[in-house]
């Protein structure tokens, strides 16, 4: 079984700063990067951006080039086995004659689930995994979840006063976040497939439930463009059929 080194470390954290790139727009397909490393120097590094782009792994190698060649891939998640609408990665590191690869954690994937570390080994390279794999669960919270219970990963967003309050007396609304708190909710909106509320909400409050641009992080904003955000489905639970078109959400 290989060691890992305090510069395995380093270079998987470099790793998962790149993974955490994608959390906003890769959907349905987890968020992933991967640093290639020679002679102790990075010579290629990538994440995976959106569904159908190449994946991390693509391009680091396209980075590195020719220093592909006998380096070292650290990589978030188990590299894919599977033709879907990109190539195997496991099949492009192979290629590239790396020779040894690090994931942080296996892929739980049912078309992965092992077979990308097996087709490394089959071809004679050196692999590992669970380096920092408690960080790489936790970029990936929503696609884990799916993959291994078929079931949504759910958050829960209530907020409320310091005495308990979550309106006026009239049951009018008011704003109880802060600018903070408001930016906050945009990240968790930004990274989730589908917003759920109920049709008192719509009525008592007409909210458009999207991703607003305009509350957006601006540390954020430096990364993504706003198309690049991916806006949720919105979710009203309605038997009453009491929402109307006029409402914001439409």
């Amino acid at each position: 079984m290989l060691e890992f080194s305090s510069q395995d470390c380093v270079f998987m954290q470099r790793a998962l700063d790149l993974a955490a790139k994608g959390q906003y727009t890769t959907t349905p397909n987890p968020s992933v990067g991967c640093v290639l490393v020679k002679n102790g120097e990075i010579v290629g590094e990538g994440f995976h951006f959106k569904a159908g782009q190449p994946h991390a792994e693509r391009v680091a190698l396209a980075q590195a080039g020719e220093n592909s060649k006998g380096a070292t891939a650290y990589v978030t998640l188990e590299p894919c086995s599977h033709y879907g609408r990109t190539p195997p990665c496991a099949l492009g590191l192979i290629e590239a004659g790396v020779v040894k690869v690090i994931a942080a954690m296996q892929d739980p994937n049912p078309q992965v689930a092992g077979k990308g570390l097996k087709m490394l080994s089959d071809a004679g390279i050196e692999s590992a995994v669970n380096l920092l794999n408690d960080q790489a669960e936790k970029i990936n919270k929503g696609f884990l979840k799916r993959m291994r219970q078929g079931m949504p990963f759910v958050q829960l967003k209530l907020a409320m006063s310091l005495d308990g309050r979550t309106a006026m007396a009239s049951g009018e609304s008011k704003w109880i976040t802060g600018p903070d708190a408001r930016s906050d909710v945009q990240k968790m909106r930004a990274k989730s497939s589908a917003l759920l509320s109920t049709s008192t909400t719509v009525i008592a409050d007409d909210p458009s439930l999207n991703v607003r641009w305009d509350e957006f992080p601006e540390n954020l904003k430096t990364e993504y463009k706003k198309e690049d955000l991916r806006q949720p489905v919105r979710v009203i639970l309605d038997s009453q059929h009491r929402i109307q078109p006029t409402h914001k959400l439409f």
